[in-house]
């Protein structure tokens, strides 16, 4: 199995075991997933967002990160009901494992706007205690950058209509692993 295969099934695994399934096992000769990384586990379920959450820092090792972030994603993101037995087979499993973040030196909305690799990007917006992250994906549901800007404020509970002074701004790139659309 390939790098994919081994974290898509890892993160499946685990949303079965959850359920009474096996417990998930580690693949033999796979020193690569002691490395510790950041991770984050998209569900969606016919295209739509189930549930998504993730670590923005490497604290765990990619094997556990995996399982970590699957199961915060299908039980315990707030936006969701928990995910049902039922709904496993409609489950499409997305896995991003996230670059250490990297400060950009921006002071201005148009700062920020110029310095955005669209596509690319994730982006991390802090000011005061009110944060909120979009990992690179989402460039496919906002590909403009402003409109990408706005609703990232808007996830933060951030005026939309202004930048904050202390706006702090932090991206990262990511290696995205999908299993196949399921019909």
């Amino acid at each position: 199995m390939n790098r994919s295969d081994i974290l898509l099934h890892l993160a499946r695994a685990t949303l079965e075991e959850h359920f009474g399934g096996p417990k998930p096992e580690r693949p033999a000769n796979t020193p690569w997933l002691d490395e510790k990384r950041a991770v984050f586990v998209t569900l969606k379920k016919h295209g739509e967002l189930r549930g998504c959450v993730g670590q923005l820092t490497a604290r765990l090792s990619l094997f556990d990160a995996v399982q970590d972030a699957a199961r915060a994603a299908a039980f315990r993101d707030t936006r969701f009901s928990p995910v049902s037995e039922d709904e496993l087979p409609e489950l499409h499993l997305e896995i991003s494992v996230l670059s250490p973040l990297e400060p950009v030196d921006v002071h201005t909305e148009q700062q920020t706007l110029d310095a955005l690799r669209v596509g690319v990007d994730g982006i991390v917006l802090t000011s005061g205690t009110r944060s909120a992250v979009f990992i690179p994906e989402m460039w496919k549901e906002l590909p403009d950058p402003r409109e990408f800007l706005w609703y990232l404020r808007r996830k933060a509970r951030l005026p939309t209509d202004a930048w904050p002074a202390d706006m702090k701004v932090e991206r990262f790139t990511a290696d995205l692993y999908e299993e196949p659309e399921r019909r």
